[in-house]
């Protein structure tokens, strides 16, 4: 049913347990799990920005996508599923769509909130962008939920 599943990321709790669903779909299955990590480039502080304040914020960026990947990378060995990770510069919302476009994707698996805050307030959720913007099926996952099911 599914072959290749995406779950982006964002460092936080909600994005962790949607990326353990989605390996043990995959582990069901016989999928690969493909995570992406989008630094953000697009936000406005960083349009606004000196050049070595973009920069450094970029590397930060890089540096939390690294470790996000890297704790997915663990559920995967845990889950023993093939795992593809891509740490990517853009807009999440729009990276996410282009990932889904560009590698056969079949099914999307996001956290249903990622990281909050003023941003959530003013852009609008990526999740709810890719839920309304995905030509395959979303998955949402809440940490809740997740948490839940392993208490029954």
């Amino acid at each position: 049913m599914y072959e290749n599943i995406l779950v982006p990321t964002d460092e936080s709790d909600h994005a962790l347990a949607a990326a353990e669903h989605a390996c043990e779909l995959a582990s069901a299955h016989g999928a690969t799990v493909h995570v992406v990590y989008v630094v953000d480039t697009q936000t406005n502080w960083l349009t606004i920005s000196k050049n070595e304040v973009r920069e450094t914020a970029r590397e930060i960026g890089e540096e939390m996508g690294t470790r996000a990947l890297t704790d997915i990378e663990r559920l995967g060995q845990e889950y023993d599923v093939p795992l593809v990770t891509e740490l990517r510069e853009g807009t999440p919302e729009e990276e996410i769509l282009e990932y889904v476009a560009d590698n056969d994707i079949d099914l999307v698996v996001m956290g249903t909130h990622g990281r909050q805050g003023i941003k959530r307030r003013l852009v609008g959720s990526v999740t709810e962008h890719v839920v309304g913007e995905s030509p395959v099926p979303v998955l949402t996952t809440s940490t809740t939920a997740t948490q839940d099911a392993s208490d029954a």
